[in-house]
């Protein structure tokens, strides 16, 4: 179908567990494909071909129907993710979503800028650090945050497992010095891994011990303008889906 969003899943209203929004009721509308493969991933179920058999292409009204069945009707921000929602075409979703009184936030690693960026309510680019084992795209992040222009908030959310990651999101605080920058410890033991199945019970111990490193480090390093958060969603539910 032309014009159709390959969709993984649509959940909610439950709270944003990340980021600037992080505390947030949120309709999560996630999308399917990505073009990195990262290797902690958390939503592979969302990224690799052999889940596609699960995702659904959806026409923007039939998401939108979705999403105001589950907020009864109610406007409520609605968060794109994935995979990587910038490789769906969002803009008619987004402009006919906005019409009804939603807000709309994306996150995106930043390998693919789209102009309608610009009709977001906020872009959250969350390039990927050295743990990832993906490159990044410098010329394609510097896009992404010119796409977005100044109606959009711009932030920059970096995932930390370790001390080449916090080199890395300080590099990109330096590239990018008038976005606010969130620090968050990533989940080491998702539901879904390359190797296989994970489990639906999180590591909170691994989880609260990096966090706590993590804010030694934010602290001593005298870094006071970065938010340092841990996963909200994952402390709470562990990795089940659709919460």
């Amino acid at each position: 179908m032309k014009g159709s969003i390959r969709i993984s899943e649509i959940f909610g209203p439950t709270v944003q567990g990340e980021g600037p929004l992080i505390g947030r009721p949120t309709v999560f509308a996630r999308t399917g494909g990505c073009d990195y493969r990262c290797r902690w991933c958390d939503t592979l179920y969302a990224v690799l071909p052999e889940f596609r058999e699960d995702w659904t292409l959806m026409t923007p009204t039939a998401i939108l129907t979705e999403v105001e069945r589950l907020s009864s009707s109610a406007p409520v921000l609605v968060s794109l993710s994935g995979g990587n929602p910038a490789l769906q075409p969002l803009a008619p979703l987004i402009e006919q979503g906005r019409q009804k009184g939603h807000t709309f936030a994306l996150e995106t690693q930043g390998s693919v800028a789209q102009s309608w960026f610009a009709a977001l309510d906020w872009l959250i680019l969350s390039p990927k650090p050295p743990s990832s084992g993906m490159a990044t795209a410098w010329q394609a992040l510097d896009d992404c945050v010119a796409a977005a222009k100044s109606g959009t908030q711009r932030v920059v959310k970096v995932t930390v497992f370790g001390d080449n990651d916090y080199a890395y999101a300080r590099l990109v605080a330096s590239r990018y010095p008038a976005l606010p920058v969130y620090l968050q410890v990533g989940n080491s033991a998702p539901l879904i891994t390359h190797a296989g199945p994970g489990r639906e019970e999180a590591d909170i111990d691994d989880l609260m011990q990096r966090f706590r490193w993590l804010v030694d480090k934010v602290a001593a390093d005298g870094w006071f303008t970065a938010t340092v958060l841990p996963q909200l969603h994952v402390l709470a539910w562990g990795n089940r889906r659709g919460v």
